[in-house]
């Protein structure tokens, strides 16, 4: 039968036909389809979200790192504060001093007084940052905290600390600067 001989109502039944079979036929595809679909999506959301997150967390991070390098520059760059304003008041007395020195009815005794309280003013303030001196008259001698310039003879156990040319300072437990000593050594009648 050629389509031209066919009826009107045998085309629209036929096409009726067709459409029926081909929505069976997508019917199965489709419902496989939309799962499949569904899981993609649902996959590519969670994806996109995980991206968002670490694109977040890597931008948080590098914040902390350049808070972080900032904080180590200002601790570098004003460290010293609370120390060198402290030492203002030392070298107001120094300054107070030396023109009471400069002045006519100055005596030797009150520059001296000046000088005392200033040492002691510094101490205190060298003190308050863990600053301590070290003084090992009498000691034994100690290669890490002690350089010794010289060795004379004297009335004390052999390597022990007799004179101390420099005081040394240790910074919470860690040596700044050794005292430079003399340390006692044998008579040498003695060695017999």
């Amino acid at each position: 039968m050629n389509p031209e001989d066919a009826k009107p109502e045998d085309t629209a039944a036929d096409a009726a036909t067709s459409q029926t079979e081909s929505a069976e036929q997508a019917s199965p595809e489709s419902t496989e389809a939309d799962p499949t679909q569904a899981a993609l999506d649902a996959a590519e959301a969670k994806a996109r979200e995980h991206w968002e997150s670490y694109l977040r967390a890597s931008a948080e991070l590098e914040n902390v790192r350049r808070r972080a390098e900032r904080d180590v520059a200002n601790a570098h760059k004003f460290g010293l504060e609370k120390f060198a304003s402290e030492l203002l008041g030392v070298r107001d007395s120094l300054e107070l001093g030396l023109q009471s020195a400069r002045a006519d009815n100055a005596s030797v005794e009150t520059v001296r007084e000046g000088m005392e309280l200033t040492l002691k003013q510094l101490a205190s303030v060298m003190e308050k940052f863990g600053i301590q001196q070290i003084d090992p008259t009498g000691l034994p001698f100690d290669p890490e905290k002690h350089e010794a310039v010289a060795m004379i003879e004297a009335d004390a156990d052999p390597n022990t600390v007799v004179n101390v040319m420099q005081r040394g300072y240790v910074l919470n437990e860690r040596l700044l600067r050794a005292a430079m000593v003399a340390v006692a050594k044998a008579p040498a009648g003695g060695a017999n």
